[in-house]
């Protein structure tokens, strides 16, 4: 979580689904309390930075640090933030975890309280219970969804943070809710009454053990944002004088949260037993759900996961992660770094600043993928709110309680669903569902092929430029819906992600398609990635019946070296090792035959441009007289071969176009070629290339001696 100084509204909180409280206001002219003597008093905030000393601003080429000191200072500073981060650890020692064994013990002692949180659960969900069966027994279910949904979303809202979590929750699970509620829900946000600020300073001195105004020398005199978990306020500290984002947990809020994932357990149990057409396990779902919450409750593991997240995705220079303050978080209290910036769906203030919309969401979808199918790890709880653009043209990711991991063999399994997907395999995309784990082993997956085979079949009659991710999503969700699966938090978490980022461009761009976005970086991955599934993936999606598709190739090759990380290296070398694999003979069958294919293409198309030209009167000289050319070869055929010839060029010309081309890299190339499998290979390509070509020879003698030839342009 952290805090955002707003360019349209003054001030933005962005994290949590926090709300905003006077927003209107001039952040550099709100009022906030000094601290002295533990008495706390009205003063203006100034947003002071750290003292300077100005004759250490112009450093004398003596006095400039070498790259020993910086690495020794480095080291220091990595070896004091490690040691503040234990001391944080100690501090939330004793925090709650999620056990539904020991919620049930704890309520399950306390009748009366669960009674009355019961009867006030059921008379808001009992009354739409009770119209969603009038609606059924009337034939109106289709017709008032959209109205009905809109419902829950607002008793969500009353009945209190743990049910705001739970939709929130709920609207990314397609295989649960029809697409009317998935819409409806994803719209719930965090909107509580703040608790007093004499309880949120009494709770930060009690867990950091310290005075408020040893740490702080000013801070807000009240909330800047208030949300299910806990309220924020902003804060300058006393020793640095560096402006942080202070969040305080809600009172009462983990027995609150802990009393009613009770009772929501016994609903899933009544759920599981009774109810046929539910076929997920709904009290597993409930359990890995309050895991998640219970996991927000800690503020150090958040602290924690932002720190991850910063190391493995803000290595790139337009991604910004805020800083954590070890020494001022504790389970209850989190202390980050102040970002300043607007909230990604502001689209007249980030332009207003010079910046564009679709730059921050291309940076988005990047990252999202990179936390996907890169390295897994990646962020939960992905709306508008979270993603912030800052002056200087970066995408802040904000709130890191809520995050979630996508197993190794997951993230593999994606990238070859989109090859099947780009195929048209419904068979094999399918039996993706299994690896993926959206299916039991079980399952017959026989009856779910048609359906794809209906959906995909229309959507892939669009471009990937054309096709809009947020109709595909829908259109998976259907499928969804109507079979047996049961899709991971980790998936339908992302397909969220990448559905809002589409929904925040196209308020900028009413043609922008996130699959169009993405293809880029799939296409590197193929290209580029040496895991042997990614390499079956790529021979699968450039070979069919025994052939080489030449324009698939040539399109991997224009969208990857789109991606910025592209190297035309990595996509030539781990090519060849595979090649050269000792049990790669169906594949070097495969290639030798295309090797010849091209190589006879090569050749015929450097004999056909030194006739074209040559003179007429020489043409007619050098081949007896005889116009028609200087091949026995249809039209149809020479125009096959010289598009062959043509296209392996281009395909030349973009790896030669990529930056980190270097004649170079060639020598790795020939040390594998010099392999005793290579030159094998290389003897029957040019033995291949050999027969055709003396094939051609003879059928030009024969054609020198036969009145009728072929026709040739």
């Amino acid at each position: 979580m952290s805090l955002v100084v707003g360019q349209s509204l003054g001030l933005t909180l962005v994290g949590d689904g926090l709300s905003l409280r006077n927003s209107k206001r001039n952040v550099g002219k709100s009022k906030f309390f000094s601290l002295n003597r533990r008495r706390l008093a009205r003063a203006a905030l100034v947003q002071a930075r750290p003292k300077e000393d100005g004759a250490a601003s112009s450093p004398s080429p003596s006095s400039r640090p070498t790259t020993a000191s910086v690495v020794q200072y480095r080291r220091a500073d990595l070896a004091d933030d490690l040691q503040a981060e234990a001391r944080a650890l100690g501090r939330a020692v004793d925090a709650s975890i999620y056990s539904p064994e020991l919620i049930a013990r704890k309520h399950g002692s306390q009748p009366f309280k669960a009674l009355r949180r019961s009867l006030e659960i059921l008379g808001a969900l009992g009354g739409f219970a009770l119209k969603l069966g009038i609606d059924q027994k009337q034939g109106n279910l289709e017709k008032n969804m959209k109205k009905r949904a809109g419902e829950l979303r607002r008793i969500f809202t009353r009945l209190g943070p743990t049910f705001v979590k739970l939709g929130q929750g709920l609207s990314t699970r397609p295989d649960l809710c029809p697409p009317d509620y998935l819409e409806e829900l994803a719209e719930l946000q965090d909107a509580l009454p703040t608790f007093p600020d004499a309880e949120a300073f009494a709770c930060i001195e009690r867990e950091l053990d310290l005075s408020l105004e040893s740490i702080f020398s000013s801070v807000s005199p009240e909330p800047i944002a208030a949300a299910s978990l806990g309220q924020v306020y902003k804060a300058q500290l006393r020793y640095s004088g560096q402006v942080v984002a202070v969040k305080v947990q809600r009172p009462g809020i983990e027995e609150a949260i802990g009393l009613d994932f009770y009772l929501i357990r016994g609903v899933g149990k009544l759920i599981n037993k009774y109810v046929d057409f539910i076929t997920t396990d709904v009290l597993t779902l409930i359990d890995e759900f309050a895991c998640r919450v219970y996991q927000e409750l800690n503020y150090v593991q958040e602290a924690q996961n932002a720190r991850r997240f910063k190391k493995l995705y803000a290595d790139k220079a337009d991604v910004l992660v805020p800083d954590i303050f070890w020494d001022y978080t504790s389970r209850k209290v989190l202390t980050m770094e102040w970002v300043e910036g607007t909230k990604l769906n502001e689209q007249l203030a980030i332009e207003s600043q010079g910046l564009k919309v679709l730059d921050l969401v291309n940076t988005g979808i990047q990252c999202s993928l990179r936390q996907l199918l890169e390295y897994g790890f990646f962020h939960a709880d992905p709306h508008p709110g979270n993603l912030l653009a800052t002056p200087d043209g970066k995408l802040a990711f904000l709130d890191f309680g809520m995050m979630s991991e996508t197993p190794e063999e997951a993230r593999f399994a994606i990238i070859g669903h989109v090859v099947h997907l780009v195929n048209r395999d419904y068979e094999a995309m399918a039996r993706d569902y299994y690896a993926l784990k959206f299916l039991s082993p079980d399952v017959d997956v026989t009856p779910i092929v048609p359906a794809l085979r209906d959906f995909f079949d229309d959507a892939l009659n669009y471009t990937v430029s054309e096709l809009n991710f947020k109709t595909l999503v829908d259109g998976l969700g259907a499928v969804f819906y109507q079979y047996p699966f049961n899709v991971p938090a980790y998936y339908a978490l992302i397909l969220r992600s990448l559905t809002v980022l589409e929904g925040l461009a196209l308020y900028a761009d009413p043609n922008f398609k996130v699959l169009a976005a993405s293809y880029p970086y799939f296409a590197k991955r193929l290209l580029t990635d040496p895991n042997p599934y990614l390499r079956d993936a790529l021979i699968e999606l450039l070979f069919k019946d025994g052939k080489f598709r030449w324009n698939r190739l040539e399109n991997l090759l224009q969208q990857g070296s789109k991606d910025r990380d592209f190297s035309a290296k990595d996509a030539l070398q781990p090519v060849l090792k595979l090649l050269l694999d000792p049990n790669g003979e169906e594949l070097r069958l495969l290639v030798i035959k295309e090797a010849v294919r091209v190589s006879e293409a090569i050749a015929l198309g450097t004999v056909v441009d030194t006739y074209n030209s040559l003179p007429e009167f020489l043409r007619s000289l050098v081949f007896n007289g005889n116009g028609n050319g200087p091949l026995t070869m249809s039209t149809t055929e020479l125009q096959s071969t010289l598009e062959l010839r043509d296209q392996v060029s281009r395909i030349w010309g973009l790896l030669q176009s990529s930056e980190s081309f270097d004649p170079a890299i060639l020598q790795p190339i020939l040390q594998v070629l010099q392999q005793p499998e290579a030159r094998r290979l290389g003897g029957r390509v040019a033995g291949g290339v050999g027969q055709r070509l003396a094939a051609r020879f003879l059928q030009q003698l024969l054609r020198a001696t036969t009145p009728s030839s072929a026709p040739t342009p």
